[in-house]
This record gives C-alpha cells, structure tokens and sequence, in this order.
C-alpha cells in the first residue's frame, strides 16, 4: 500500500504540473514538479525514500527516455552538424568530468577521484525537457537549436558510459587506465553492433508478425513498449554498453515498418501517442522524485557537524562554476572553428561579433541538468563491493541535486534575457498571416505524411485525398480569418437554414423522422463547435428542439441495438437530405448575395463548400461495384489524414507558433470535417 500510494501521488503530480504548466507557462515544467515534489516530501507522513536497485533504475527509466529521445531524434540535423554534435557529446563530457572530478576532490578530499569523476560524469547529459520548454518563449538560432537536440541525445550515452566506468573504480578500489580504454572501446563499439543487430531482429520478427495477420494496434504498441528494455537487458547480457544499444535501436527506429498501409500508418499514431505520455510520465516522475528527496538530503548533509553549511552553498555554486564556465568556453572556441571553415567569411580573418557570444552563450546556459543525471545519481549504489558503505553518497547526491536545482533556475530566467524574443504580431493584418501561413504549413506537412505512406495497394485512394488537401491549401491564400464575426455569423444562419428546410421536409412526410432528427442532431453538434461554446441567450423553441432530438437519438440508439432492427437503409435517405439541404442553402445563399444582404466574399466560400459536398454525396453513390472499394479506402485513408492534422496543430502550438484560441480553431474544423465524413458515411 505505501508502494502503491508513493505511485498515485506521483501520478497526481504530474497531471497536477501539467496544468499548472498551462496557467505559468514563464515558469519551465521541471521547476515546476520539482516543487511540487517538495510539497510532498513536506506534507507526506514519512519520508519518501527511493529504495530502488541500480541497475533497475537504469532500466526502469535511462532505457526508455534514451530510446525516445532517439526515435525522435531530427537524422538531418544530426548529420548536418555532426561535428559540433560529436564534439559536446564526447569531448565536452569528457573535459568536463576530469576537471570537475580533480577540483571537487582537491575540495572535498573524503570524496575519492573515482567517485567525484562520477559525479562529474554524471553532470554531463542535458535535459530535453528543459530546452524544449524554453523554445516555447524564446527564439533560439537555428544552429544552435540543432546542436541542442543532437547533444540532448549522444552526451546522454556518453555521459552514461564514463559514469558507469567511474562507479566501478569507486566501487572496487582498481583502476587501470589502459583497462579502462580497452572496456571502454569493448562496451561503445560492442553496443552499436548490438543495437544495430537487435534492431534489425526486432524489424524482422515484427514483419513476420504481420505475414500471420497479426495487425493489431494493442500488440504493435506493446512489442514496441518492450523493444527497448529488450535491447538494453540483452546488451548488458554480453557485456557491451546497454546504453548505447537502445540509442542505436532507436535511431534505427526498429518498429517502423519498410511498407506503409493506412492500418500501419494508425498503429504509428498510436504509438506515437503512447510514447509521448510514457515520455511525459517517466521525466516528470523523476523531477518529482528529485523535490521529494530535497529537504531530506538537506537534513541529512545539513546536520553532518564535519560539513558547514554555507560551505556546501559554495561547493554547489563552484561547481556549477566551473560546469558553466568549461561549457562557454568550448562553446567559444566551438563558434570560431564554425567561422573559419573554408568557404566562410570570404577567407578573410575572423572578426569576432558580440552575435556569436550570443550565441555561444545560449548553448551554455541551454545545457541545463535534468533527468538523466539525477537518474544516473540514483544508481550509485549504498554498499561498496567490500560491504562498507559508499563513502560520501549523500553528499554526491546532494551536490548534483544542487546543481541540477541551479542550472534549471538559469535556463529559466537567464535565457529569456539573452536570447531573442519570439517576434509577437501586433496588427491583425499580420496576425491572420501568420495563422494562415502555419496552416499552409500543416497541411503541407500531412500531404508530405499521406504521400509517404503511400503504397500500389492504396495509391488511388491516397491520391484522391491527397488532391482534396490541395484544394484546400490553395484555398488557404483566399480564406478569411476564423475568428472573422462575419463568417461565424454566416454559418450560424446557414445551419438555421437548414434546420427549418429539414422540418418543412419532416412535416411534408418527404423525410422520415428518425432521418430527419438524426441529421438536426448533426447540425446542433456543428453549430456548438462554431460557438465554440459560447454563452447565449435562451430560445425556448430551441430547448424543445433540442430536447426532442435527443431523446429521438437515444430511441434510435436502444432500436439499433434489437436483432429485428430496420434501421439498416437509412443511409441513402440521409445522404439524399444531406443533398437536399446542401442545395436548399446553396439556392438561397445566391439569392441573398442578389439582394446584397451578405458579404460576397463570405457566401461565395461558404457555396464553393457545399457545392464540394453535393459533388461528394454523388460521388459515393455513382458506383456500387468498382469504385466502392476506393471510396471505403480513401475514406480510412481521410480519417488517418485527419489524424494526422490534429497531430501537427498540436505539434504547433506546443512549438509556440499559434495561440491556444487559434489551436482550438484549427481542431474545431478537422471536427467538423470528421463528423461530416461519418454522417457521409
């Protein structure tokens, strides 16, 4: 019970920084659960302590993060900057440990070399979570963004590698550097080929699985759950780094299928979903275990009478110091090699520019400690290898804690101050630009999506919707702003149009009425989605409307379900009222554009939009033989399409480049768009 309440009140606190998150965006998310954290280590009855065995926190959480972080890892912008990449990754992390290990040793003389090279070490990996808060306020430069999330990814391994070398000379007193290098070169090379291995058996099996008719999307997310806790327990098996199998494995991106078909193409939307909260669970989770072990730590070093308190402050401070400091220079020296490549600057000298101290200075302080290094200081063990306690563990956690806490504070609220604004648009002309051009952007981007997936089984169907996210990104240059009062009002009175045709309709007998109350229901869904739930005032008659057609909705729905049923050839009666409205609407929106008592421009979009419906009603019934498997393709084909669109709006506002009101805009009409293609259907 204590197990499961520790796990339910770190579950609460994610979801809690979450939303906390939303109301102080200023504030990044790891600060956040970090105090959250703290909260409940005060206020919980006893103590939380992490009571967990080493190498399980290495599989528990290091595995999968790493295994993200590489199948979300941009491969162009690796290879592009490859060098700068590998030189943080590699020679950085190196640097940075020995210096960090001699100093913290020559400081602390009861903390051995090994281990104070391991704390070192373990300082080496940047946070993605942090970096990727920040690009939400700031505008980084692109380079520099690049450099950022190929380090996020290769210092992890790096960083790993050399702790666990460290650990093990701390642990057993011996320490050979030829040895080590041997190891060393055994372990890095050993878990490449390993990755590489096991991720072409993983892609093998998963086709194999698949030749059986094994399409499930529950077993394609949980074979890929399991891939990289495979890799990594296999790995370690023969002694080769884990680590950097599972980076391998994921760069690979092992569970992508070669073949694409829309089932496939779903599965991946699912298991991209499933590994963005496992991700978002996992980093949270470990911040939070971060506050709850604070005031602990606190107490336990704080109270040891041979450390004096301020003393600590400032070792904590020296360290972040001499972290900083090693970072900027490299950095530095890092912007110049940039600079005096061959075909830069005209071969002229270089003239050093306060831009690039800028810019070497966000790469500082964006390398901000989070997740991995607090992973990887909870794997030191308690007991040394000769039964004594390891010495001075503590305290290691506690210094790294410290550092951590303060790295997090300076990317926070020392970037925002160095780096450039996000350029915020002021005038409203400028503001429906950018709308409109990050939905041009969108759609391109789900045309590029559909296009690779794209298959000889489903290239017809593809191709049709394909066209039809053409259309609508040609039409996306005439289109008006969807907070526009004069559309919205527009629609509004459309939908009342069709409304009362559909209950002249019931009321003559042409339309029966489970028909007729089925469709009034699909338009109230779509007048709600336009309001966007906006309050209004009370309408009676449309309380009595509203009423009657939902508990028509709810007979219908008790009706279907009986063996007996007859509801089975509504279908054609309702695309044939879809069409009867749809003509109805187009008739009188011409005959209002006559009398100019609508907007032209208005009401010649919202005709172009019914004409294109009653062009598909006829459509999905000019055929009942050959062309009805290309409309059920290119049908799944559009939901898949839809998927995908609410995937990159989602995509772009946590990037920053559209409102929350302007996000819910874009998923409003994909809505309508989906509810429109079931009724069709």
């Amino acid at each position: 019970m204590e197990t499961l309440t520790l796990v339910l009140f770190l579950t609460i606190a994610v979801l809690l920084s979450a939303v906390i998150d939303q109301v102080v965006p200023r504030v990044s998310l790891p600060l956040i659960q970090i105090g959250l954290g703290v909260i409940i280590a005060i206020f919980a009855s006893d103590t939380i302590t992490i009571d967990l065995e080493p190498n399980l926190f290495l599989v528990l959480f290091i595995a999968p993060l790493l295994y993200i972080e590489a199948k979300n890892a941009d491969r162009m912008q690796l290879w592009v900057n490859k060098a700068p990449i590998l030189s943080l990754a590699i020679g950085l992390v190196i640097v940075t440990a020995v210096i960090i290990g001699f100093a913290l040793h020559s400081l602390i003389p009861s903390i051995s070399i090994a281990a104070a090279l391991a704390l070192g070490a373990a300082l080496g990996p940047t946070d993605a979570v942090a970096v990727t808060s920040l690009s939400k306020q700031i505008s980084i430069p692109e380079r520099q963004w690049g450099i950022l999330k190929g380090e996020l990814l290769l210092n992890d391994a790096s960083g790993i590698v050399m702790f666990q070398f460290a650990l093990t000379a701390a642990v057993t007193g011996a320490f050979s550097i030829a040895d080590a290098g041997v190891s060393f070169l055994v372990e890095f090379f050993g878990g490449l080929i390993c990755g590489a291995v096991l991720g072409y058996v993983a892609n093998l099996a998963l086709r194999k699985f698949r030749d059986l008719g094994i399409e499930s999307a529950t077993f394609h997310v949980l074979y890929e759950l399991c891939v990289p806790f495979i890799v990594y327990l296999l790995a370690q098996s023969i002694h080769v780094s884990g680590i950097i199998a599972v980076v391998v494995a994921g760069l690979l991106n092992v569970i992508t299928p070669r073949t694409n078909s829309p089932s496939i193409a779903r599965m991946n939307i699912v298991s991209s979903n499933v590994w963005q909260v496992l991700s978002f669970a996992l980093n949270g989770i470990v911040f939070i275990l971060l506050g709850t072990q604070l005031p602990a730590s606190m107490r336990y070093v704080w109270a040891d009478e041979t450390l004096n308190n301020f003393s600590l402050i400032a070792y904590i401070l020296f360290i972040t110091l001499i972290l900083m400091g090693v970072r900027f220079v490299w950095c530095i020296c890092m912007e110049l090699w940039h600079a005096r490549r061959p075909g830069r600057n005209g071969g002229e000298p270089y003239k050093f520019s306060r831009t690039n101290a800028r810019d070497a200075l966000i790469t500082t302080l964006c390398g901000a400690k989070g997740t991995i290094t607090l992973s990887i200081l909870f794997t030191m063990p308690i007991f040394m290898s000769t039964g004594a306690r390891f010495p001075e563990r503590s305290l290691l956690i506690f210094l790294g804690c410290g550092v951590i806490l303060i790295t997090l504070l300076l990317a926070t609220f020392v970037v925002p101050l160095v780096a450039p604004k996000k350029e915020r648009k002021q005038s409203e002309i400028d503001a429906r630009h950018n709308y409109f051009e990050v939905l041009r952007d969108i759609l391109r981007n789900v045309i590029e999506e559909l296009t690779a997936q794209q298959t000889k089984r489903n290239r017809r169907a593809t191709r049709v919707v394909i066209k039809s996210y053409q259309d609508r990104l040609e039409n996306t240059k005439n289109m008006i702003d969807a907070n526009d009062g004069s559309i919205v009002a527009l629609r509004l009175q459309v939908l009342n149009w069709e409304e009362e045709h559909t209950l002249e309709l019931m009321e003559q007998g042409i339309v029966s009425s489970d028909v007729g109350y089925e469709f009034l229901g699909r338009l109230e869904r779509m007048e709600k989605l336009i309001k966007h739930g906006a309050g209004q005032r009370f309408d009676a008659k449309k309380w009595v409307s509203h009423i009657r057609i939902a508990f028509v909705r709810m007979r219908l729905a008790i009706v279907r379900q009986l063996p007996d049923s007859k509801l089975t050839d509504n279908g054609e009666e309702m695309r044939r009222l879809q069409e009867e409205a749809a003509r109805y609407v187009v008739e009188v929106l011409k005959a209002e554009m006559q009398k100019s008592t609508v907007a032209t421009e208005d009401a010649s979009k919202l005709i172009m939009e019914y004409e294109a419906s009653i062009a598909a009603l006829n459509q999905s019934r000019t055929s009942v033989t050959t062309s009805i498997r290309v409309v059920d393709e290119s049908d799944d084909i559009r939901r898949l399409a839809y998927q995908i669109e609410l995937g990159q709006i989602q995509h772009m506002f946590e990037e920053g480049r559209i409102s929350r009101q302007e996000s819910r805009n874009m998923r409003d009409n994909v809505f309508l768009m989906m509810m429109d293609l079931e009724d069709r259907v």
